[in-house]
């Protein structure tokens, strides 16, 4: 219950990021224009956008599932729907609770401890974020962007920096000096050290590096479906992006997720991706309508899979379910 407060905060400040980043597109665009743009989207260039994007959520379930093998060896099938679920809740939920709802399925349907399961999800982030960054740093020197744009991206760079550090951290706390007399303190919280033990289980994989390697491969794989995305979607309205730019998108949008906002990134995604595209001479309304197409089959795939996995697993726990 104490974390009921903080929940709330969280929801509330976040959802009124959202808002805000909404009034500040709807300062910058004219809806009816980017109506327009909207209405005469060619419908084949939209379904390659889909293509894109379902390639782009099977090959993230390729990643969990090739960080899930070296703790268990998880049927594809059911790493998708995990996903999927998860995918689903962060779409009507905020502060990203997506990643704890697939790790608490995965851990019902598979045995396997949900904590541990974590574990495998924060190494997953932590890859996704360096590819994230290391595409946009090239995507800004290539195209040669300056200003605010380029700062997030350095911003970013130092995130990633202390991510890795952090991830070394949780691995290998126990060989750090002094782990021993925190390990005494701990001994009198049992469950205490019993979570980190097993946090730190799903952390390992990232020790291995032909489980690191292949997902860092599969993640880059990923982020290239997802570009064509965004090429796909200027193309469906008229605006040819080069390889730079689009990349320049799909990474800021991305790292805009990052932002503390209400459930799906909704308003932060359209900011980034407007002031990205402007930032390299897309105009606002087109910039925005890019953004809308790109987010909005983001939903729907998520959305659609989500449900269909949901009625296909049911809500059931089943009885063999570990308790972390």
């Amino acid at each position: 219950m104490r974390l009921a407060p903080r929940f709330v905060l969280r929801a509330v400040v976040g959802i009124a990021i959202s808002v805000v980043a909404f009034a500040l597109v709807f300062r910058s665009v004219d809806p009816e224009v980017t109506g327009r743009i909207l209405s005469e989207a060619a419908p084949g260039w939209l379904a390659l956008v889909a293509v894109f994007l379902i390639v782009d959520v099977l090959i993230r379930a390729l990643r969990w599932r090739r960080l899930l093998a070296p703790i268990q060896d998880v049927p594809f099938r059911a790493t998708l729907a995990y996903l999927l679920i998860g995918y689903l809740a962060n779409n009507v939920l905020p502060a990203r609770l997506g990643e704890l709802v697939r790790c608490h399925y995965l851990g019902d349907r598979q045995g396997l401890s949900r904590t541990t399961a974590l574990g495998t999800v924060v190494v997953e982030r932590v890859v996704d974020i360096a590819v994230v960054v290391a595409i946009a740093a090239f995507a800004i020197i290539v195209l040669s962007i300056r200003g605010l744009v380029a700062s997030a991206v350095l911003v970013g760079v130092a995130i990633v920096l202390l991510l890795v550090i952090a991830l070394a951290i949780g691995i290998a706390a126990h060989r750090i000096p002094g782990a021993e007399r925190v390990a005494a303190a701990a001994a009198r919280w049992p469950r205490v050290g019993e979570l980190t033990t097993k946090l730190r289980h799903g952390l390992a994989v990232a020790g291995r590096p032909r489980t690191l390697s292949e997902a860092l491969a599969l993640s880059v794989v990923a982020w290239g479906a997802t570009l064509l995305a965004f090429a796909a979607a200027g193309q469906a309205i008229g605006i040819q992006l080069t390889v730079g730019q689009a990349a320049l998108l799909a990474a800021g949008v991305a790292l805009a997720a990052a932002i503390p906002s209400g459930p799906a990134s909704l308003g932060t995604f359209e900011l980034a991706g407007v002031r990205i595209a402007q930032a390299f001479g897309v105009a606002a309304e087109p910039a925005f309508a890019i953004a809308l197409l790109v987010h909005g089959a983001i939903l729907l795939i998520t959305s659609v899979g989500g449900i269909v996995a949901l009625v296909r697993l049911g809500w059931r726990r089943e009885p063999a379910a570990p308790s972390d």
